[in-house]
């Protein structure tokens, strides 16, 4: 009892900022123990000392966080601010950021698992026999698409100039592949880009409906979705970087996504951290959250197991294993959790072993892009796995 009572003064102690607790039900929870687990508070502390000083040496102007072990009272706060320039704005729990490839597990992924439920899409099959346009060859299957191991080229030329989903998916088949298939791990958002063309021919339905219908209203993540100037306020979205003159709000910050009207399968998803958490929650309960199933059991296992070629970094459906990208896991969360990043400043890493994640939103690009924050996403990981109680192996 004293050292709950101490922690919970440590708390109460972080004034710099907005700290928010609060007991969450869900449907799936663990059963409940005799004495509830909390989050250490000392380790929340380490881990609010690492993003202030990141904050301070100007590497980014402010972060959402979000920590939570199923079981307990999630802790979440605010760092910073939401904006630097053209004037000083203040961040708030519910901004909405530009979560960039974080789409790709969370959209992506979610709905490519669909399509493997409906026996609509199959792994090993090749590209080619649904694209007959496709400039890869016939050995290029879904798996490499879906694990960065197809040999295509990471990024789509924006020169010479383009616009719209047709004209970036029309590049994107006749993308050509730089290696073999199967043969070396290369991060490549051309093939995310192709699996957002995929789902969309074999649904029938636009990407953004499609995430809406069968991820965000099942979840009831409100805030969360493509093209969000239509659904919220100015004062909620988080800016990210100058175009020209012009200060990027609400608008996509990928070029190519951009380019594309907003909506992609590699970027364009606007969130918040709390929305994150419902995803992140439905994950750890095998697809399902207050009583609603988006995904079956089976298929969450197999979009969070290596689905990459023998040898190669650890892929899953959309989520990062073990990889070159894999720095926000930190050096605690064990082999076999999961996450993603994304270019703005965004994190998340989900483990089902303690049953615990984070997820860590910010807009460090703004108000240009400047260096990576890897190095913070580690420490982020590291603080947050040891504040659930996870101890490393």
């Amino acid at each position: 009892m004293a050292a709950n009572v101490a922690r919970a003064a440590m708390l109460a102690a972080m004034q710099r900022r907005t700290v928010l607790s609060a007991s969450l039900a869900w449907a799936g929870a663990p059963t409940v123990m005799a004495q509830t687990p909390i989050l250490d508070a000392q380790a929340l502390g380490a881990l609010h000392g690492r993003i202030d000083a990141a904050i301070a040496a100007r590497r980014l102007p402010g972060a959402a966080l979000w920590v939570e072990r199923l079981g307990a009272a999630p802790h979440m706060a605010v760092f910073g601010q939401r904006a630097w320039e053209p004037a000083p704005e203040a961040l708030a729990l519910d901004a909405v950021f530009d979560a960039a490839s974080l789409t790709k597990p969370v959209v992506t992924g979610t709905l490519c698992a669909r399509l493997i439920e409906q026996g609509l899409l199959r792994l090993d099959e090749p590209v080619l026999a649904l694209f007959k346009d496709f400039s890869g060859g016939n050995t290029i299957t879904w798996r490499h698409v879906i694990t960065h191991s197809s040999g295509l080229p990471p990024i789509l030329p924006l020169t010479p100039v383009w616009s719209g989903a047709p004209a970036a998916h029309a590049l994107a088949l006749a993308a050509r592949a730089t290696h073999a298939p199967g043969t070396r791990f290369v991060y490549s958002d051309i093939s995310y880009i192709l699996l957002g063309a995929m789902i969309e021919l074999l649904s029938g339905t636009p990407l953004h409906e499609l995430a809406a219908r069968h991820i965000f209203k099942p979840l009831a993540m409100a805030d969360s979705g493509y093209l969000p100037l239509r659904q919220h306020a100015l004062s909620r979205l988080v800016p990210t970087e100058f175009d020209g003159a012009q200060m990027l709000r609400g608008v996509v910050h990928d070029p190519a996504a951009r380019r594309m009207g907003g909506v992609a399968g590699h970027a364009g998803l606007f969130s918040t951290v709390a929305d994150l958490a419902r995803f992140a929650r439905m994950v750890l309960g095998g697809g399902e959250l207050d009583g609603s199933r988006v995904l079956l059991p089976a298929s969450v296992a197999l979009t969070t197991s290596n689905a990459a070629p023998l040898g190669l970094a650890q892929r899953g459906i959309g989520w990062d294993i073990d990889s070159p990208f894999s720095r926000p896991r930190g050096s605690v969360y064990p082999l076999g959790s999961f996450g993603h990043t994304g270019f703005t400043g965004c994190a998340m890493w989900l483990d089902p072993r303690s049953r615990s994640f984070y997820v860590f939103l910010s807009n460090r690009v703004h108000p240009r892009v400047g260096e990576p924050i890897v190095a913070l996403y580690e420490e982020v990981g590291t603080w947050a796995a040891r504040a659930a109680g996870v101890v490393a192996q």
